[in-house]
């Protein structure tokens, strides 16, 4: 679990904020257990892929979790960083990691949002239930939040859909900004 980064998170936002894709992604803070902290700034320069899961020690859940590590390397081809959150702690993230064999291999970060400022932040908490949505962000090297699928608690994430969204956005991104 060396290469796992189980974080914790808060995020820093005015009350009247709202999510809208063309606009700043929310700033976040995460506290890592090496005791780094680490900002939606400190990946600037790559693109993001934050997505969060309803709980850990489900079924469906790290299905795709295992689906989104075996596509590091793609994210990677693509200067793209994954991030992972749910409203579980970094606890009992590692407690599930350790419990289950594909799950102890993960190489991206995890957030625990237990105080759920990130998920409201992201609007993708069922506050009812006190979990999140599965949400899927792709923010751009700016810090600009480009695109959002947020589904529902049972459905599952395609791991290629979002790979094709990203292929999408890096073309699109490379003809407004670097080519004007």
């Amino acid at each position: 679990l060396i290469a796992l980064g189980l974080l914790a998170a808060s995020v820093a936002l005015s009350s009247a904020a709202e999510l809208k894709v063309g606009e700043d992604a929310p700033d976040f803070s995460m506290v890592g257990s090496d005791g780094k902290t680490y900002k939606l700034a400190d990946f600037k320069g790559k693109w993001v892929c934050l997505f969060f899961y309803p709980l850990d020690f489900t079924f469906v859940c790290p299905t795709e979790l295992v689906a989104f590590n075996k596509a590091l390397g793609e994210f990677g081809d693509r200067e793209t960083v994954v991030l992972t959150a749910s409203t579980d702690s970094v606890f009992s993230h590692k407690g599930w990691c350790d419990s289950h064999a594909e799950l102890g291999e993960l190489k991206y970060l995890m957030i625990g949002d237990t105080n759920h400022q990130l998920s409201s932040a992201y609007e993708v908490l069922d506050c009812a239930k006190g979990i999140t949505f599965r949400g899927v962000y792709l923010i751009d090297p700016q810090g600009v939040l480009r695109w959002v699928a947020v589904l529902y608690l049972g459905v599952g994430r395609n791991v290629d859909e979002v790979l094709r969204v990203l292929d999408a956005l890096h073309a699109l991104f490379v003809d407004l900004f670097v080519r004007a």
